[in-house]
């Protein structure tokens, strides 16, 4: 308990002195995660509904692997496109290992299938509703695509806030391509993980109470953004 305490003190104290390796720090994990979420989610949500209305020869497959997918181990994504960017890799020449933009990258395949998954679902009950009206409409396949995205853009919220929680607490994946390098790659999640080793829990719970109030807040902006929460859409 005492721990715990000291930590909550540790947070409120880097949070009010606004401690310029915290501001540092977390303003390196949001911007990493969210160009993550924008990447994927460019990828995810127009994946996900195509899924749910298109038909072609090994659907169910891709639907089973997109599934599968979702429970990639973040380390094995992580030493994955390690071998990919490292100087011996195919793609070394780049330059990409243990910088941020490496980081993005493992994120993206982390969250990908996530976001499409959650898409698929929701998209396929929408389809179901819309079908008749947008085939009688003559529609083209990108005006389904589109009609269905805008209609369910609610429940698509869901799936990036889902995306975005997995990314903002990856920690496996980002500390092997990102090497938790100081003023460089370090995020909340690895600074965490560095201090713990270290012994400091106090800090590590501090970061850690950081990082789960930047979570809520960027959640509680989205929601604010979006309007979910105004004519008890709640």
């Amino acid at each position: 308990m005492n721990t715990i305490t000291e930590g909550l003190l540790s947070a409120a104290k880097l949070v009010v002195t606004l401690d310029p390796d915290l501001v540092e720090i977390s303003l390196r994990s949001l911007r990493v995660t969210l160009t993550a979420l924008v990447v994927a989610s460019v990828i995810a949500i127009p994946l996900g509904t195509v899924l749910a209305i298109q038909r072609f020869r090994y659907r169910r497959t891709v639907i089973a692997l997109l599934n599968a997918f979702m429970g990639l181990p973040p380390v094995v994504v992580g030493l994955v496109i390690y071998v990919l960017l490292s100087r011996a890799g195919p793609l070394g020449v780049l330059g990409l290992l243990f910088t941020p933009t490496a980081m993005v990258i493992a994120q993206v395949v982390i969250i990908t299938p996530l976001i499409a998954s959650v898409t698929h679902q929701a998209m396929r009950d929408l389809w179901a509703d819309y079908h008749d009206l947008l085939i009688s409409l003559n529609a083209t396949k990108r005006q389904r695509i589109m009609t269905l995205i805008f209609d369910g853009r609610r429940t698509l919220l869901t799936a990036v806030l889902a995306g975005f929680g997995r990314a903002i607490g990856e920690v496996g994946a980002i500390m092997i391509v990102g090497g938790n390098i100081d003023h460089a790659t370090r995020v909340l999640t690895t600074a965490i993980a560095l201090e713990t080793g270290k012994g400091d829990f106090a800090l590590a719970l501090g970061l850690g109470f950081v990082l789960i109030g930047m979570a809520i807040a960027v959640n509680l902006a989205i929601h604010a953004l979006s309007g979910t929460e105004r004519e008890g859409r709640w």
